[in-house]
């Protein structure tokens, strides 16, 4: 197969953990027949700091004649604490979700059963949990109208019906491929956008009679998510509820550097680490690429390339059953790896699969 692939590095790792990525993907298409070709550009702070735009033009170009986006992360420090500046590194992210159409955000969250005891929870709460969390990326407060002023300030919640069954539509079909579970995570009891999208997929019920849908506050769902992982399948919600709650879940995981995603909609599919730029430790060679790594396991299987993503997984799994990790998540006394290590480990596992 041959595809085109538009790769962000964006900033702080981001650059660390994309070459891992990339070698991934080169050591998969060496090894299995494929090609793929790649092509760099700009986004987040590095994109501000070149050419005064978070997502500029020319990127956008560059990830509409790709057939996938492989990003890393966006943000600087010395845009952190200057609440006053309209274009940031995270502006391009969001640009770039917009404009690609990208509404569907699904975020798998699974144990690796050598890694339980890296999280702050009790080990028998988290074995066996695995679940997907569906986020809509397009809409809610990040989009709506706002305003600021020294004075007064305000974000506008706005959901639409189109934007909302399109999601659930997602979610649903998500759920039919998997145990049948659905939870929509909304505050009905007080908002009225939520009390939209409960209205709605009540609506759509009836046509996935096989699938199983509750309905959880987004404050006991963030509870549950920790104390009972494992009695969720797919839980789909809302923008900003569903940016706080995937961010919890690295507390079943064990760190953020597992955990990939994939964003999905109207034209070039993306997929990225859920974990930020961690500019304090660019270029030390410190950065889990795995999230990375996964990732470019998810845009494999996205193109129906399930042997090689499978390939990509059992790495994974052997680089961790191995204790060739980073710092994070390095047993007690292990040797210490970096970010190129690992990554290399894993090519050299795959080149002699």
């Amino acid at each position: 197969m041959k595809l085109k692939i538009a790769v962000l590095a964006g900033d702080g790792i981001g650059p660390e953990i994309m070459k891992q990525g990339v070698a991934v993907m080169n050591a998969i298409a060496k090894k299995c027949g494929h090609e793929f070709e790649y092509e760099e550009a700009l986004v987040g702070a590095c994109a501000i700091d070149a050419c005064g735009d978070a997502y500029p033009d020319a990127t956008h170009d560059v990830c509409m004649r790709a057939d996938a986006v492989l990003f890393a992360a966006v943000g600087d420090l010395k845009y952190d604490n200057n609440p006053t500046l309209k274009m940031r590194p995270e502006t391009g992210l969001l640009a770039m979700r917009k404009k690609l159409g990208l509404f569907a955000n699904i975020r798998p969250v699974a144990t690796f059963d050598c890694l339980l005891h890296k999280s702050p929870l009790k080990e028998e709460l988290l074995r066996g949990a695995d679940f997907v969390v569906i986020r809509e990326l397009t809409g809610g407060m990040y989009f709506g109208e706002k305003h600021q002023d020294n004075d007064m300030a305000f974000d506008t919640n706005i959901y639409t019906r189109p934007e909302i069954e399109r999601i659930l539509k997602v979610a649903f079909e998500m759920a039919m491929t998997r145990r049948k579970h659905l939870t929509v995570v909304d505050k009905a009891n007080v908002l009225a956008s939520s009390r939209l999208w409960r209205q709605i997929a009540k609506e759509m019920e009836p046509q996935y009679p096989e699938v199983t849908t509750d309905y959880m506050f987004i404050d006991n769902a963030s509870m549950r998510v920790l104390t009972e992982p494992r009695f969720f399948d797919v839980i789909v919600t809302e923008n900003t509820f569903g940016d706080i709650l995937t961010d919890e879940t690295s507390c079943i995981t064990g760190s953020m550097g597992l955990q990939p995603s994939s964003s999905l909609g109207e034209h070039t599919p993306l997929f990225e680490p859920v974990h930020g730029s961690w500019p304090q430790a660019a270029g030390q060679n410190l950065a889990n690429p795995l999230a990375q790594i996964l990732s470019a396991a998810m845009l494999l299987e996205h193109f129906g390339l399930n042997k090689e993503g499978a390939l990509v997984r059992e790495a994974v799994n052997a680089s961790l059953d191995a204790n060739v990790r980073t710092p994070e998540i390095q047993v007690e006394g292990g040797k210490k790896y970096g970010t190129k290590e690992v990554g290399q480990w894993i090519v050299e596992y795959i080149e002699k699969a």
